[in-house]
Protein backbone atom coordinates (compact mmCIF):
# COMPACT_ATOMS: atom_id res chain seq x y z
CA UNK A 1 0.00 0.00 0.00
CA UNK A 2 1.50 3.21 -0.76
CA UNK A 3 0.90 6.23 0.98
CA UNK A 4 -0.96 9.47 -0.37
CA UNK A 5 1.83 12.37 -0.82
CA UNK A 6 0.39 15.76 0.23
CA UNK A 7 0.35 18.54 -2.50
CA UNK A 8 3.13 21.01 -1.67
CA UNK A 9 2.09 24.78 -1.06
CA UNK A 10 3.36 27.85 -3.18
CA UNK A 11 5.11 28.88 -0.35
CA UNK A 12 6.74 26.50 2.90
CA UNK A 13 8.74 27.40 5.84
CA UNK A 14 10.31 25.10 8.71
CA UNK A 15 9.75 27.81 11.26
CA UNK A 16 7.14 26.74 14.18
CA UNK A 17 6.67 30.61 14.25
CA UNK A 18 5.95 31.62 10.59
CA UNK A 19 2.19 31.90 8.95
CA UNK A 20 3.84 29.66 6.29
CA UNK A 21 4.81 26.70 8.43
CA UNK A 22 2.66 23.34 7.73
CA UNK A 23 3.82 20.55 10.47
CA UNK A 24 1.52 17.67 8.44
CA UNK A 25 3.40 18.44 4.92
CA UNK A 26 6.87 18.89 7.18
CA UNK A 27 5.93 15.21 8.45
CA UNK A 28 7.54 14.17 5.10
CA UNK A 29 11.05 14.82 3.85
CA UNK A 30 10.57 17.90 1.41
CA UNK A 31 13.39 18.27 -1.04
CA UNK A 32 14.38 21.70 -3.59
CA UNK A 33 15.37 21.93 -6.37
CA UNK A 34 16.69 25.60 -6.92
CA UNK A 35 18.03 26.51 -10.36
CA UNK A 36 18.30 22.62 -11.23
CA UNK A 37 20.48 22.13 -7.95
CA UNK A 38 19.31 20.45 -5.02
CA UNK A 39 19.58 22.49 -1.81
CA UNK A 40 19.32 20.98 1.87
CA UNK A 41 19.68 23.92 3.69
CA UNK A 42 16.71 25.91 3.17
CA UNK A 43 14.58 27.54 6.02
CA UNK A 44 11.79 29.08 3.44
CA UNK A 45 10.64 28.94 0.13
CA UNK A 46 8.25 30.44 -2.66
CA UNK A 47 7.34 29.11 -6.37
CA UNK A 48 5.38 31.98 -7.37
CA UNK A 49 7.82 34.67 -6.58
CA UNK A 50 10.86 32.73 -7.52
CA UNK A 51 13.03 32.41 -4.05
CA UNK A 52 14.16 30.73 -1.35
CA UNK A 53 15.70 31.53 2.12
CA UNK A 54 18.67 30.00 3.61
CA UNK A 55 20.65 29.83 6.65
CA UNK A 56 23.60 32.68 6.34
CA UNK A 57 26.51 30.73 7.73
CA UNK A 58 25.52 30.37 11.82
CA UNK A 59 24.93 33.92 12.55
CA UNK A 60 21.68 34.34 14.61
CA UNK A 61 19.07 37.44 14.71
CA UNK A 62 18.97 38.84 18.15
CA UNK A 63 15.98 36.65 18.68
CA UNK A 64 17.99 33.57 18.15
CA UNK A 65 16.60 32.55 14.52
CA UNK A 66 18.91 31.74 12.22
CA UNK A 67 19.89 34.91 9.74
CA UNK A 68 18.44 34.19 6.10
CA UNK A 69 19.63 35.52 2.88
CA UNK A 70 16.87 35.61 -0.13
CA UNK A 71 18.40 33.90 -3.31
CA UNK A 72 16.05 34.07 -6.35
CA UNK A 73 15.83 31.47 -9.47
CA UNK A 74 13.93 28.26 -10.06
CA UNK A 75 11.96 26.79 -7.14
CA UNK A 76 11.11 22.97 -8.08
CA UNK A 77 9.99 21.55 -4.29
CA UNK A 78 9.15 17.54 -4.20
CA UNK A 79 8.54 14.85 -1.75
CA UNK A 80 11.48 12.72 -1.19
CA UNK A 81 10.28 8.79 -1.22
CA UNK A 82 11.12 7.11 2.04
CA UNK A 83 13.07 4.05 1.67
Amino acid sequence: MSEELPELPDRLSVNPKSPHYNAAILEHEVGILFNGAEKTNVEEYCISEGWIKVAAGKSLDRKGNPLTITLKGKVEPYIKERK
